[in-house]
């Protein structure tokens, strides 16, 4: 028999009403706000009513850095919250929500995958509740009344030299990296070169997912260093009269979109930076307002933990005063070979050196995480062409460091093939011997927390920066920004700013090109290596085959 597709699967699906959902977290159907039958945010005013009751346990899902093979971060973060529903947790999950950029381009949906997956898989890739459209539209609106401002007379003094902000748009478009707009004369303003980012980037996406209400909101808003004037003064949002504009377009896509895993248990989808240009966390928004309404609260991060899991820890829980109670390093039989040498031609066939060889990457990301104090279990997502063998070398070896890893099958049999994951899970986060704390405390220097981050998390020998670098740090920090945390833009195929060295490489260097200020947001970001805060599209990208079958359904997404 055929083995189905993850979409088949889901057009199977048994969705319930949205408002059944909700009333197993206890909202009322008048704090719902539906979109369509099975997708609805939540009031703010019953987000509110939440303040001050106890939360629940808190759960990170990260991995190994992505390889060909894949790992299932999203897949194994679905499928823990439906196996801590199986054995008797209340129990929700907290993802992000999917850009169309690497739908259209390479990588294709994100909503997890098998038995599980969250539900209405298509929404939830294309164009959902309209939250990123919303972002890109407030983004732009402030690039629009900078130039506005400008051709009226720039009354701020604002040097066009100086512009910061740049534009956005949820696309990958390399065409539109570097730019010159207001060409054509003096009816169209004055021409200058700026370029477009890709929506996931913006920090429009940032300051919703760390903003904790609509007044933080335009504050953060307000915040956003948009341009500077002759005199390196900076000129801010606020300054532009954008904030109040801007949060009105943001005012629904603040409330965290509800939705549902096949095994009918709740999800909230929200937010979505992406990990390796952003800092790659679902909003703080719907984490806190799960664990008021759930006994544990699973999330991810994105990418692997050297990237996701690093923002997670040291900016958004820092931020959120979050205090993770565990961590889940996914990982598979088949990308430890990958890492341990093999073509991806080649990984159905068992080879038990080659994942010995390629172990020490997970190795490395097991020590990360639980320098921050935060204990850890790994998740063995099962292939069918895994060997016995091959995921007992898996296991050894995560011994071996002070871990247990544990197989797990509920990319084929849904929450019953992670229940021993869910019980260790309970086991770690009710025993209390989580002690989190970021690596590097606000005090320190902007320079040593990027080299902190390096040296510690990439085991680099030492970080590479211009002069012109340091000097804008230092400017930052006598502006009073230094006690904000960075949020590292790098590949994340690797510990390195190289993406073809796998494994656990030492002795590299991590090059810092460029640093930016996220004043709004609150963070420092640091652009490393050759990583693009605007993406192209591949030689073949998906799009090429995405269209609309005969029945009416989408093909090719996924």
């Amino acid at each position: 028999m055929a083995v189905k597709t993850d979409i088949e699967i889901a057009r199977e699906a048994k969705k319930k009403p949205i408002q059944e959902i909700g009333a197993k977290l206890g909202i009322p159907d008048e704090h719902l706000l539906p979109y369509g039958h099975d997708k609805a945010k939540v009031g703010q005013e019953f987000i509110k009513s939440l303040e001050g009751k106890k939360t629940g346990k808190l759960v990170l899902v990260t991995a190994i850095n992505p390889t060909p093979a894949g790992e299932g971060k999203t897949t194994t973060t679905v499928g823990l919250g439906d196996g801590l529903n199986r054995i008797g947790k209340k129990a929700m999950i907290c993802i992000r929500e999917a850009s169309l950029g690497p739908n259209f381009g390479m990588k294709g949906g994100a909503a997890g995958g098998g038995m599980a997956q969250v539900v209405p898989m298509e929404e939830m890739n294309l164009h959902f509740t309209g939250d990123f459209h919303a972002i890109t539209s407030a983004h732009n609106l402030l690039s629009a009344m900078i130039d506005n401002h400008i051709y009226w007379g720039n009354e701020l003094e604002i040097d066009a030299r100086r512009i910061v902000w740049r534009r956005v748009m949820d696309m990958n478009d390399r065409a539109l990296r570097d730019i010159v707009v207001n060409l054509g004369g003096v009816a169209n303003g004055f021409p200058r070169q700026t370029g477009f980012d890709i929506t996931v980037a913006s920090e429009v996406m940032a300051i919703l997912c760390l903003a904790n209400d609509l007044d933080d909101l335009q504050k953060r808003l307000g915040d956003i260093v948009v341009a500077y004037r002759r005199d390196k003064t900076p000129v801010y949002c606020r300054d532009i009269k954008a904030d109040g504009a801007m949060t009105v377009l943001l005012k629904d896509a603040m409330q965290p979109n509800l939705v549902q895993t096949l095994e009918n248990n709740p999800a909230f989808v929200h937010g979505g930076p992406f990990a390796n240009i952003a800092h790659g966390c679902n909003s703080v928004i719907a984490t806190n307002t799960a664990l008021r309404l759930a006994d544990y609260v699973v999330t991810e991060a994105g990418f692997g933990a050297d990237l996701g899991a690093e923002k997670f820890f040291d900016i958004k829980c820092r931020k959120a005063g979050l205090k993770p109670d565990a961590a889940v390093i996914v990982a598979t039989v088949r990308a430890m070979k990958m890492n341990g040498g093999v073509a991806k031609a080649d990984l159905g066939t068992e080879n038990i050196e080659a994942v010995k060889k390629g172990c020490p990457n997970l190795g490395r990301h097991i020590a990360n995480v639980k320098s921050f104090g935060v204990p850890v279990v790994v998740a063995i997502n099962h292939f069918v062409t895994d060997t016995e063998a091959e995921v007992q070398a898996v296991k050894d070896y995560v011994a071996s460091q002070g871990a247990e890893a544990i197989l797990c099958k509920h990319w084929a049999q849904g929450s019953a093939g992670i229940e021993d994951l869910a019980k260790k899970v309970v086991q770690l986060a009710e025993s209390g011997s989580a002690n989190f704390s970021p690596i590097y405390p606000d005090e320190m220097g902007l320079f040593q927390k990027i080299e902190t981050i390096a040296k510690r998390i990439y085991h680099a020998d030492e970080v590479l920066a211009d002069k012109s670098v340091r000097a804008q740090l230092k400017a930052w920090e006598d502006e009073g920004y230094g006690n904000l945390p960075v949020c590292m833009a790098k590949t994340q195929y690797s510990f390195s700013t190289d993406p073809n060295l796998r494994g656990a490489p030492t002795g590299h260097s991590v090059p810092v090109r460029e640093v930016r200020l996220s004043a709004g947001a609150g963070f420092i970001v640091a652009i490393c290596g050759e990583i693009m805060t605007m993406p192209g599209l591949p030689r073949q990208p998906a799009a090429e085959v995405i269209r609309i079958d005969d029945e009416g359904f989408v093909e090719g997404l996924f």
